[in-house]
C-alpha cells in the first residue's frame, strides 16, 4: 500500500497497513538530523516512509521587504530559545504596526496590506508533480509568517493586548483587520488552488484558538468573529476537492463542534499536555466526523523521555486509533531544539513498527 493510499483510507476513518506518518520539526533540528544521520531532509522522509510532503508554495516577487519584515508589514527581532547548545531564533514582533489604531478609518488607511499580485503560482504545478510521482500525500501549508488564518497575523498586526480588548469593546476594529486578513487570503489560496490543477491534496490552516487551559476568547466571541472567516476557508477548500486540515495550539475542545460544522475534515496539533485534548478523549466525542494529526508530546515526552518512554506513547496512541483510521502519527507541534536525536529517530522507528 503506497501513501496515497493508506492516508485516504485514513481520512475515511479505515484502517489500511499502518497509520500514516507526518513529520514536523523545526529548521535548527532538521540541520542537526543531517548531521548527525547522515541525511538530508529528502532522504531521511523517504527512510521512515513518511506519507505527507509538504510543497513550498508560490514565490514571493513583490515589493522588497525590509529585513526582518513580513508582508504584513510587521517588524520582528531575532529572539534565542533553548540553552545549553540547544537553542533556535524566532521572530519576536517589535512594535505591532496597528497598535494605535481608534477606528476603522485607520485601519483602511494602512499602507502595507499585502497583495495576491505579490506571488508567482505559476511553481505550483511541478512542487505538487514532484510529490505525486512519489505517491505521496501533497499539502499545502505555507510558511510560520505567511499561512491562511485570521486571529494570529491581526495580532501581530495589533498587538496581543489590543486585540483582545478591542474585541471586547471595539469590536468593528478587530473585524475590520479581519476583513482585510481574510480578503488577502481568500484570493492568495485560490490562486494557489487553481495554479495546482488538482495537485495539492490538503491545505493546512494555521490560527492559534487556545492556550494550555483554555480558548483564547470565549467561545462566543469566536463564533461572533471567528468562526465566519473559518468557515469561508473550509468552503473554498472543498469547492477544490481538497482536504482541509487545521493547525491550532491549545485547548480547543470547546470549539470543536463549531470547526466541524464549517467543514474541518483534519484537526491538527492535539496537545495532549492541553485542558480537554487527549487524543482518546477526543476520538470518542468527535472520531465519527473529525480526523486527527498530532498528539506525540514536544512538551514532556520528546525533549525529556527515554527513547522507551517515546515507543510507549507511539503504542498509547496506536492502541486509540489503530481499529476505526482517523489519524495521522505527528507530533503535537514541530519538534524543538531541545529534542534529542536518539529521540526523534526512536519516534520515526516506532510509527513503523506499531
Amino acid at each position: 500500500m503506497n501513501s496515497r493510499e493508506r492516508t485516504f483510507l485514513a481520512l475515511e476513518h479505515k484502517a489500511g497497513d499502518r497509520i500514516p506518518i507526518d513529520f514536523w520539526a523545526t529548521k535548527v533540528v532538521t540541520e542537526r538530523l543531517e548531521r548527525e544521520v547522515g541525511m538530508t531532509r529528502a532522504q531521511f522522509l523517504d527512510h521512515y516512509d513518511v506519507d505527507l510532503r509538504y510543497i513550498d508554495g508560490p514565490r514571493y516577487t513583490g515589493p522588497s521587504l525590509e529585513e526582518g519584515t513580513d508582508i504584513w508589514g510587521v517588524r520582528r527581532g531575532a529572539v534565542a530559545a533553548g540553552s545549553g547548545g540547544r537553542s533556535e531564533v524566532y521572530g519576536e514582533v517589535i512594535s505591532p504596526p496597528l497598535s494605535a489604531a481608534e477606528s476603522v478609518k485607520d485601519i483602511e488607511k494602512y499602507a502595507h496590506w499585502p497583495s495576491p499580485d505579490w506571488f508567482d503560482y505559476s511553481v505550483i504545478e511541478k512542487q505538487c508533480e514532484n510529490i505525486l510521482k512519489e505517491k505521496r500525500v501533497v499539502v499545502f501549508m505555507g510558511d510560520r509568517l505567511n499561512r491562511v488564518a485570521q486571529l494570529k497575523p491581526a495580532m501581530y498586526l495589533l498587538g496581543t493586548e489590543k486585540i483582545f480588548m478591542d474585541l471586547a469593546v471595539r469590536e468593528e476594529i478587530v473585524r475590520a483587520v479581519f476583513r482585510k486578513i481574510r480578503t488577502f487570503y481568500l484570493a492568495y489560496l485560490e490562486r494557489i488552488l487553481r495554479a495546482a490543477k488538482g495537485g495539492i491534496d490538503i491545505v493546512l490552516t494555521g490560527d492559534d484558538f487556545g492556550a494550555q487551559n483554555g480558548l483564547l476568547i470565549s467561545p462566543d466571541m469566536w463564533r461572533a468573529s471567528v468562526k465566519p472567516g473559518f468557515r469561508e476557508y473550509m468552503d473554498l477548500i472543498r469547492s477544490y476537492n481538497a482536504v482541509s486540515m487545521h493547525h491550532t495550539c491549545g485547548s480547543v475542545v470547546e470549539i470543536i463542534p463549531d470547526m466541524i460544522e464549517c467543514g474541518l475534515k483534519v484537526l491538527q496539533s492535539v496537545q495532549p499536555e492541553a485542558k480537554g485534548m487527549l487524543l482518546s478523549d477526543l476520538k470518542k466525542k468527535f472520531g465519527n466526523k473529525l480526523c486527527f494529526q498530532g498528539g506525540v508530546s514536544i512538551q514532556k515526552t520528546m525533549p525529556y523521555g527515554t527513547p522507551d518512554d517515546i515507543r510507549r506513547e507511539v503504542r498509547r496512541i496506536a492502541a486509540v486509533v489503530r481499529s476505526g483510521g482517523g489519524y495521522i502519527f505527528c507530533t503535537s507541534h514541530n519538534i524543538q531544539a531541545d529534542t534529542p536525536v536518539e529521540n526523534i529517530t526512536a519516534l520515526m522507528d516506532a510509527y513503523l513498527k506499531v
